[in-house]
């Protein structure tokens, strides 16, 4: 099992490790090495959440997710997106996009391609933030019967019976970050790339469920199936924005930063069809509630680094945090279970 899922992955990271040395020597392969390890540790709850979608599709469509998915991931949103935003951002066609990306210029420098990025982020920022913030607000607002932290999941299921009240606060929350954390010269961007965000997020989501799979199907196929791929396409996008942008923090070299990336991004895909065929989120039922409130602390985050530096040592480690507590909280849950499994219903509501 364990071959079977990561040993692609394991053949990328090889190659990718290769590249980095014959492309950058020693200091090529440490860089490539260490952000392949920020990229996983980043996306961590990406995969998690990312399995609980894969788990609803066709094996033709996880395949597709496996192949088509990864050239997305790895060569669109970790080399060509960057190109893409500075070309956008500086006004200037592919191929002069491309020669200021390979000048390796310093970021703190204006006019290089590092700078130019990071000039963009806080509509990257604006973006994914909001589209994440949206993910996890129809997580908190929706009853289920599982929760995870009743106290304040409970609550807020409640309160989430108002309609379209996820977009109510997100709206709130990027009109107070467009007008109160960002550069006043940013304001007007911050508040169309975010509404642009929800946009985004409303659109994909509701026709994913617009062509969600009959009760009768065990998986999506077709047009659900399609929909609910490009729901993932996107969100993997909204993941993937603060460790392209972060990684400038450790080199300005778009390859090494793309070779990196990318095989950090192949171990995330891996790492999710390893949760889909283990059966691991039903087995551990709170961990895609540990996912969630992490892709709720990331939002935050993203948004909060529209003005303010916030170290990509800190959004790894909530994430890990949450999912190792979640995964904590589900081991409890299945020895209490194990002991008294005539009390099921009543432990399922245990809290943490």
């Amino acid at each position: 099992m364990f071959l079977k899922t990561f040993g692609l992955s394991l053949t990328v990271a090889v190659i990718g490790l290769v590249l980095g040395y014959l492309y950058g020597g020693g200091t090529g392969l440490g860089i490539t090495a260490v952000l392949a390890v920020l990229e996983v540790s980043l996306s961590f709850d990406n995969a998690v959440v990312n399995a609980s979608i894969l788990g609803r599709m066709s094996p033709f469509w996880q395949k597709i997710f496996l192949t088509v998915g990864v050239a997305v991931a790895v060569f669109g949103m970790r080399l060509v997106f960057p190109l893409l935003i500075v070309g956008i951002t500086a006004h200037l066609g592919p191929i002069e996009a491309i020669r200021l990306a390979l000048d390796k210029g310093d970021p703190h420098t204006p006019g290089s391609y590092g700078y130019l990025l990071h000039d963009a982020h806080p509509a990257i920022a604006a973006f994914g933030g909001v589209f994440l913030l949206m993910l996890f607000l129809d997580f908190v607002f929706t009853e289920r019967e599982l929760t995870w932290l009743s106290w304040l999941e409970r609550p807020l299921a409640r309160i989430g019976r108002l309609n379209q009240l996820g977009a109510v606060v997100a709206l709130g929350v990027l009109v107070v970050v467009a007008y109160y954390l960002s550069p006043e010269e940013k304001t007007s961007t911050v508040l169309a790339a975010g509404v642009l965000g929800l946009i985004t997020y409303v659109v994909v989501r509701g026709l994913g469920e617009l062509f969600s799979p009959q009760a009768d199907m065990t998986h999506a196929v077709g047009k659900a199936a399609f929909f609910l791929f490009l729901y993932l396409e996107v969100l993997d996008a909204s993941f993937s924005f603060d460790g392209v942008v972060g990684a400038f923090a450790i080199t300005s070299d778009p390859v090494i930063i793309a070779i990196g990336l990318g095989v950090g991004a192949m171990f995330i895909r891996s790492l999710t069809m390893f949760l889909v065929r283990k059966g691991t989120l039903a087995e551990y039922e709170y961990l895609e509630h540990g996912a969630l409130w992490a892709i709720g602390a990331l939002a935050v985050l993203l948004l909060l680094t529209i003005e303010h530096e916030v170290p990509e040592v800190v959004t790894g480690l909530i994430g890990v945090g949450f999912i190792a507590a979640a995964l904590a909280s589900s081991v409890v849950r299945n020895r209490r279970q194990a002991v008294a499994p005539g009390d099921g219903r009543a432990r399922a509501e245990t809290t943490t």
